[in-house]
């Protein structure tokens, strides 16, 4: 299995765009604030940063040449570590190893503090994160709550 991480382009866009459509989908079961539009569509990311930003990186995930998901990084800055913003790898594709492949290759690009944050309702998020930061730090993490009771890691890589 060939698993690849790929920068999305501007040019791309769209096609993120059609990718966040199943991850928003996926979240409608923890936030019943989610509603779908009269279109059909779930509303969009504003992705701007993404194109213009330095710090802000898009990739897509491919396994074997498909689309099988996605990850939006935002880097490590002075006042700020790195940090995943959105992670996201397709049903058809969970339980192969491929987010944790993902995550660990993500990690590597990006050496340096970081901090990843899970809805305090996304149980299977946060069972995900929790082993593989453990995993990649040998245990030297920690974990906190937000004031919106989402768990935060905290580590360095």
């Amino acid at each position: 299995m060939d698993i690849q991480i790929q920068a999305v382009s501007k040019e791309e866009e769209e096609v993120l765009h059609n990718l966040m459509q199943f991850y928003i989908y996926e979240f409608t079961k923890y936030m019943s604030t989610i509603k779908i539009n009269d279109n059909g569509c779930f509303d969009r990311f504003n992705l701007d940063v993404y194109w213009k930003g330095r710090n802000h990186h898009a990739y897509f995930v491919r396994v074997d040449g498909l689309l099988a998901g996605f990850v939006l990084v935002q880097s490590q800055t002075e006042e700020e570590p790195n940090s995943i913003e959105e992670f996201f790898i397709m049903r058809g594709y969970e339980g192969k190893g491929i987010g944790s492949t993902v995550a660990e290759q993500i990690f590597a690009m990006f050496p340096g503090r970081w901090h990843v944050r899970q809805s305090e309702k996304n149980e299977r998020a946060r069972t995900f994160w929790r082993k593989i930061i453990s995993k990649s730090t040998k245990g030297n993490f920690s974990e906190r709550f937000d004031e919106r009771n989402c768990s935060i890691q905290e580590f360095t890589i």
